[in-house]
């Protein structure tokens, strides 16, 4: 491919990709293609949002999770119906002990920013922490005690707004975005390896915080039945003009109907990332996105001409982490579910990171195309290890501890895989299959 331009490369690429997601539907499932396909969508939109980070400002955050988990808790509070109960028993307790909590915080920094240095600021932020502290307590654990008394079996916990899921993806890059400008003003000025330690940090405090606050989102009891933006299965199957319509195609209304609503899914998820990418695009391109690009390449050079690093990369930071937001609530609603044990930040940041450098760090299409790429493998790899490993065997004598062991070993061709990938990447397209101009 030496002698093709960028272009014509990157196109190659594609059209490679989703050759190998429809070989999946030819020869195995179109609810399987369907399926890599949409988590490819939403992977391409978590690695478009790492690659602004790091690829357009050499920010290494590795609590990428943490902020994938806040979209997801975002589709809960948007669009679950509220428990009319729980809000009723505490649900204004719990609402103003986080205020108190709130207003502890805003004063102490308050006290820490006007009052001179000394004993006396000391002993006041000590009085106003010691005494919020306790006094949010005390009205905070009445209220999530009385919310999660509520039924914990079905609920015991406050539910959200009752409003359309959509509304729950822009939503949950607010909420990202929030949680990222809090990191970003304490850790952006830290160098890239404590900054790497304090985002995965932060990202387990965030997942920790989901798992244990029942009151909020059900915690590891998990939130399920999440409002849908497109229809149910089970509502194709019962519409007389849908089964017609398939029935006369011949295609079976049960695999037509989860074929349709794949589709469904794929089409919005399509729009948000050709948006998502087009803004980007936009933004790499405009003299800000130089900007950001001289301040990567060298932070005291542009500091010489008068550039604002770190609010620079406090802007950047935040962008980047609300585009993973909007992708863990893209991803929260695809499952229908909330499931905070799933959340694993080393596992799935690691996987993000493999896409960026894969497809190509400052190269939003690269970014892209290390999505559809390495999901596609992530999924793949196993039953085409087993299936391998099981050729392989297949001469050997049943019961060998040669053929057990390979045959135990075939569910970890994923993680071995990804590590092959990386490596050969690495040592013959260093700056990704698709590098930045």
């Amino acid at each position: 491919m030496s002698g093709l331009s960028e272009r014509t490369k990157a196109s190659l690429l594609f059209v490679l990709v989703f050759c190998l997601i429809a070989a999946t539907g030819l020869f195995d499932s179109w609810n399987v293609a369907l399926g890599i396909f949409n988590m490819g969508l939403i992977s391409a939109i978590m690695a478009l949002g790492v690659n602004m980070q790091w690829g357009y400002a050499g920010l290494f955050n590795i609590g990428i999770m943490g902020f994938v988990a806040l979209g997801g808790l975002a589709a809960v509070i948007v669009a679950m119906p509220p428990v009319a109960e729980a809000w009723a028993a505490g649900g204004l307790r719990v609402i103003l002990g986080l205020i108190l909590g709130a207003m502890t915080i805003l004063a102490a920094i308050l006290i820490y920013s006007r009052m001179a240095p000394g004993r006396a600021r000391v002993l006041a932020m000590l009085v106003v922490l010691i005494g919020g502290f306790f006094l949010f307590r005390a009205v905070f654990d009445g209220g999530v005690a009385a919310v999660e008394a509520i039924n914990p079996a079905s609920t015991g916990y406050l539910g959200g707004m009752g409003l359309p899921v959509l509304v729950a993806w822009p939503v949950g890059g607010l909420l990202a975005a929030g949680a990222a400008w809090i990191v970003g003003k304490t850790a952006l000025g830290l160098r890239s390896d404590y900054l790497a330690i304090a985002t995965l940090g932060i990202a387990e405090i965030v997942i920790a915080v989901m798992k244990n606050e029942d009151w909020l989102g059900r915690g590891v009891k998990n939130v399920i039945g999440i409002p849908r933006p497109v229809p149910y299965e089970i509502d194709l199957q019962n519409d007389p003009d849908f089964v017609a319509l398939v029935t006369g195609w011949g295609y079976d209304p049960v695999v037509a109907s989860s074929i349709t609503v794949k589709l469904a899914y794929a089409a919005l998820f399509v729009t948000v990332l050709l948006i998502l990418l087009w803004m980007s695009q936009a933004a790499l391109k405009s003299p800000w996105g130089r900007m950001m690009r001289a301040i990567r390449d060298n932070e005291v050079a542009a500091e010489a001409m008068g550039k604002d690093v770190k609010a620079r990369h406090l802007q950047i930071f935040i962008l980047g982490s609300a585009v993973c937001g909007v992708a863990g609530a893209m991803m929260t609603t695809l499952d229908g579910q909330l499931t905070p044990g799933t959340y694993q930040p080393l596992r799935f940041t690691f996987l993000i990171w493999v896409m960026v450098i894969v497809g190509g760090s400052g190269n939003n299409y690269g970014a892209i195309l290390g999505g559809f790429l390495i999901w596609f493998l992530w999924v793949q790899v196993e039953p085409i290890g087993t299936w391998l490993v099981g050729v392989l065997t297949a001469g050997m004598e049943d019961g060998s501890w040669l053929k057990a062991h390979l045959v135990d070993s075939a569910a970890q061709m994923r993680l071995l895989t990804m590590g092959v990938i990386l490596l050969l990447v690495l040592r013959f397209y260093p700056r990704g299959l698709i590098p930045e101009r």
